[in-house]
């Protein structure tokens, strides 16, 4: 086997052992959500993307261990460049064997491109650097092109088939949460979220928005102290903190009615969700149930905004993401730009300057006139003897 033109079953490079506890999930995002500090992360994730490598990086394993190929020259994916510039080993290439072999919670090490339990070596990889990540990326543009073509393939497919959804939407469930002329805020625990809902802190004042929260986006408004109104998703990745803070549920179903994520509701007490089957994302499914709930604008965080997300996230469904954006498309901004409109142009540092400059005024036009100087005195005498009688207690 061979990774960037080179053995991927090179010897071990010298350095210290790397020493854990091994935590093991084939999917990325469920791992992150029990992977502590100082783990050994295992997973199964071809084309490690940005949004992925960056949850990772957020728990600080001491190593990532990939069965697959974290870059896989099919398109320039932003992760494993993410990971190594955080400081965190990537072995990559570590074969299916290494998800069966290593069991969650035992201690392992990383030497080099080797993974050990005790004295048994389980699995073994390439260690990947910064110059195996560049020379891989660059292949890989010159896919970029046929990937574009396959996308595009795939959303005219998408569109004769679902036509439906581009010209009529979807139905709307009855919901008690008022979206009718609202602004709708809808959070997707992806690019540069956090970044995106703190440049929005007084937006969120101001405007008073519909919180809408994608499955973990619901979380992320929570973490910044916004009790989401309506959480909409398949449930596999919210909290159960998220689903019981009051929020109205909204469990996305697929076409056929079958919604994997009703019974984990249910089993929270929650008697009688609200169920909307449809086709495409959950994402896609917030974003329209925002449109054809009569919002009157709709700003997005997180989402995919870009050919590029699209292409990072490296999936056929961004298909129906795409088309989504063309039926809301009227009402939909991204959270940048919303951010700038709302921003304050005088920045704090600037209020406090202003506000001792018009202090130092007063006291100077005060300063001028016999009373105001004689008033000066008064105060002088009583700081003076206020002083002492502090300067006596500590005594």
């Amino acid at each position: 086997m061979t990774l960037f033109g080179r053995s991927a079953r090179e010897p071990a490079s010298e350095g210290s052992p790397i020493s854990g506890t091994i935590r093991v999930d084939r999917r990325t995002k469920n791992l992150t959500k029990r992977l502590a500090p100082g783990d050994i992360a295992v997973i199964d994730h071809q084309d490690i993307d940005q949004v992925s490598a960056q949850a990772l990086v957020a728990c600080r394993p001491v190593a990532v261990v990939n069965a697959a190929a974290s870059i896989s020259g099919a398109y320039p994916n932003l992760g494993p460049q993410i990971l190594l510039e955080a400081g965190v080993p990537l072995l990559d290439r570590a074969g299916a064997e290494a998800l069966t072999a290593l069991a969650d919670g035992q201690p392992g090490q990383v030497r080099g491109a080797e993974v050990w339990v005790g004295e048994t070596l389980v699995a073994q990889g390439r260690l990947l650097d910064a110059e195996a990540v560049q020379e891989a990326t660059e292949l890989a543009r010159h896919q970029v092109g046929a990937q574009i073509e396959a996308f595009a393939r795939n959303t005219m497919e998408y569109v004769r088939v679902e036509q439906g959804l581009l010209l009529d939407g979807i139905e709307i469930p009855v919901l008690r949460t008022r979206i009718q002329g609202r602004y709708a805020l809808v959070v997707v625990r992806g690019y540069h979220y956090k970044e995106d809902l703190q440049a929005l802190r007084l937006f969120i004042r101001e405007a008073d928005p519909v919180l809408i929260g994608v499955d973990g986006g619901a979380d992320a408004l929570l973490e910044l102290g916004h009790r989401p109104d309506l959480i909409v998703g398949d449930m596999d990745s919210v909290s159960d903190a998220a689903l019981t803070s009051g929020a109205e549920v909204v469990v996305h179903a697929y076409g056929d009615g079958q919604a994997p994520g009703l019974d984990r509701v249910r089993g929270l007490g929650m008697v009688d969700p609200v169920v909307l089957p449809a086709t495409g994302t959950s994402e896609d499914v917030a974003l329209l149930l925002a449109d054809g709930a009569g919002a009157c604008l709709i700003v997005a965080v997180g989402s995919h905004a870009t050919l590029v997300e699209f292409l990072d996230k490296g999936r056929k469904g961004m298909a129906s993401t795409f088309l989504t954006r063309l039926r809301v498309g009227s009402k939909l901004v991204d959270a940048k730009g919303v951010s700038l409109l709302y921003r304050s142009p005088i920045s704090t540092f600037s209020l406090v300057g202003l506000v001792l400059a018009g202090l130092v005024a007063l006291l100077t036009a005060v300063a001028a006139t016999p009373g105001g100087r004689a008033l000066m005195g008064v105060v002088a005498v009583r700081l003076t003897d206020l002083w002492a009688l502090l300067g006596g207690l500590v005594g």
